[in-house]
């Protein structure tokens, strides 16, 4: 507990992992012999964080306990619960298990390299903002495409930032966003707008503006099968510098 105030983490892990090409969920895939997964819970396991709940398909939650949870002795998992067929019913299944806590940090399972520090500046920021998003500048130039495939507009590179977890709230208003927008579900698909991530939903069904903190570029989502080469690689250089 920090400054007396409860944290609960909500871990991703329900995604099947389509475009990484294997039988297995690409957050249970090994990285330097451990599931992916593990990386970003022992980091939870060893920060401030009082508690994490873990959300991962049905079929799998007692998968999730026995090979993660008690194989590698994670403490602060205090439940392993069923998400939905979205990602945004997911974290609603977490908020929801999360119940009694102060802030709520909601991260993607398949991104093992958040680091203490991150976690620290996340912290500073939800204590005083009520909201606090990892993400990073983008590097590159970005461009604003019509629906043919031109580019319409090019936006200022300095105020666009590319969006990571963790993705850090107040709990109750986090928790209210999500609520509204699982009453407007339908009318919300009928406009045709796609929740991406929990920023958007504060953005659209929520009371607080979204404060940017800065994550890190090692922060990667390994979604394909380049990315856990990539992760490899960072793993590999960082421990070197260790």
């Amino acid at each position: 507990m920090r400054n007396g105030k409860k944290s609960t983490a909500i871990v991703l892990a329900a995604g099947k992992g389509k475009r990484m090409g294997t039988d297995v969920a690409k957050q249970y895939l090994l990285l330097a012999g451990k599931p992916v997964l593990c990386h970003c819970l022992q980091v939870f396991e060893d920060s401030p964080i009082d508690e994490v709940v873990i959300v991962t398909a049905e079929d799998e939650i007692e998968y999730c306990r026995r090979e993660i949870v008690e194989k590698y002795h994670l403490r602060k998992v205090t439940q392993i619960v069923a998400g939905g067929r979205e990602r945004y019913h997911s974290v609603a299944c977490g908020l929801r298990a999360a119940g009694d806590c102060d802030y709520a940090f909601i991260h993607d399972g398949a991104r093992p390299f958040i680091e203490p520090a991150m976690i620290g500046r996340l912290f500073d920021a939800v204590e005083k903002d009520g909201t606090a998003i990892a993400a990073m500048p983008v590097k590159d130039t970005i461009k604003i495409a019509d629906e043919a495939g031109f580019a319409k507009s090019t936006p200022n590179r300095d105020l666009v930032w590319q969006m990571q977890t963790p993705q850090v709230f107040a709990y109750a208003p986090i928790r209210e966003a999500y609520e509204k927008l699982l009453r407007e579900e339908e009318e919300t698909i009928r406009r045709g707008i796609h929740i991406t991530d929990d920023a958007m939903v504060m953005e659209t069904f929520g009371s607080l503006p979204v404060k940017l903190v800065e994550g890190s570029y090692r922060n990667i989502k390994i979604t394909t099968p380049e990315d856990l080469k990539i992760a490899e690689a960072l793993l590999f250089c960082y421990q070197e510098n260790i």
